[in-house]
């Protein structure tokens, strides 16, 4: 599908971690918002409609999105909640503005820490009937993720502790979940993730000099039942991954991009998404490592920012990715910048063994 309307990202605010106590979350989420609002160079009477993403059961809290309306600026104005992931609020604050109805759109996720067992809570998300009596986590499908991909894969356990002494987690854990080792993954923390976006018009009325294009966007999912997948394949990432490639024109992604943030909430999932978005197949991964391929000044410095091993807000991840890729294109990723990035590739990953996979192209002005 072509986006009629050009839409550019021309604000993020990311706040993750978020420690201490001393704010609530709809204090975080109205801090968020006004970040993201100031770095656009915007009030909240500019924005004509809201998007925001999350997670009753991971907030602890019933209609969790009631209690972000008033901090986000969702009063007496145009306001839409998706349960899903916070990527996909940001696709859907995309269509809104490509569908020409709307100039300005805010996009709000944000992941809290409240919930006593974040494990049971996604327990409970699961099919009562298979899946619930596993036990099934997230990062048991992670798991069961990799062991899928190391028995197709003898090397994968290889590439994954190379990538794993590369990038070294934030507040890294023990998952005990085999074959993921300790230091692999980083602890789930409170964050929170805003983004302006704005129509061709309104950018050049205001003069931007730094938006974030949105060139391409892609979305796909997998059935719900992990039997029914090929765990070591990601099918809806390779689709999700075309759709955006042939909005933005691209044939050779390994080549196309200055800089790549995607998906890795463990290294075996990192080599999945390198394959599934054409940037390093399966049996190139232990050369490509080795050369420093995906490091800062590699041929694709992939997640400089640190990824998700580096800060895991778990519900707002994805949208992490997006801003940290608009915010290398807008020249504002602070000290992981990547210098001259003019083409950025974003991936956010959700759900059980990254059932729904969305690509996001970015690019600056040409």
């Amino acid at each position: 599908m072509q986006l009629n309307n050009k839409t550019a990202v021309i604000g993020t605010s990311i706040m993750a971690p978020v420690t201490g106590q001393e704010r609530s979350l709809e204090e975080i989420l109205y801090d968020v918002t006004r970040a993201a609002l100031k770095d656009a160079g915007l009030a909240i009477s500019d924005i004509e409609g809201i998007v925001v993403a999350s997670n009753d059961q991971i907030d602890g809290r019933a209609i969790s999105v009631m209690a972000a309306s008033g901090s986000v600026g969702g009063v007496d104005r145009d306001i839409l909640s998706t349960p899903s992931a916070g990527e996909h609020a940001f696709v859907m604050g995309v269509l809104r503005v490509a569908s020409g109805q709307y100039q300005t759109q805010l996009v709000v996720s944000w992941s809290a820490t409240e919930a006593t067992a974040l494990n049971e809570v996604e327990r409970l998300g699961a099919d009562p009937y298979f899946h619930r009596r596993l036990p099934l986590d997230e990062m048991s499908s992670y798991a069961l993720q990799a062991t899928s991909l190391s028995r197709k894969v003898p090397a994968a356990p290889v590439a994954a502790r190379a990538l794993a002494q590369r990038r070294k987690s934030g507040a890294a854990i023990d998952p005990k979940r085999w074959p993921i080792e300790a230091g692999m993954v980083s602890r789930p923390v409170t964050g929170a993730v805003a983004l302006v976006l704005a129509c061709e018009d309104f950018v050049a009325a205001r003069s931007r000099s730094n938006p974030a294009w949105v060139r391409g966007m892609g979305w796909a999912a997998e059935t719900g039942f992990l039997g029914d997948r090929d765990l070591a394949t990601a099918p809806a990432l390779e689709e999700a991954a075309r759709q955006a490639y042939a909005q933005a024109g691209i044939s050779a992604p390994a080549d196309m991009f200055d800089v790549a943030e995607i998906s890795d909430p463990t290294p075996y999932q990192e080599l999945i998404a390198l394959e599934g978005l054409g940037l390093s197949a399966r049996g190139g991964w232990l050369d490509d490592i080795s050369a420093g391929a995906f490091e800062p000044k590699g041929r694709l410095p992939v997640n400089p920012s640190g990824g998700i091993r580096a800060v895991n807000p778990v519900y707002c991840a994805g949208l992490v990715r997006i801003a940290e890729a608009a915010n290398q294109i807008r020249g504002q990723a602070g000290g992981h910048q990547i210098p001259g990035a003019k083409a950025a590739l974003a991936h956010a990953a959700s759900g059980f063994a990254m059932q729904y996979q969305t690509v996001v192209v970015l690019g600056g002005q040409q």
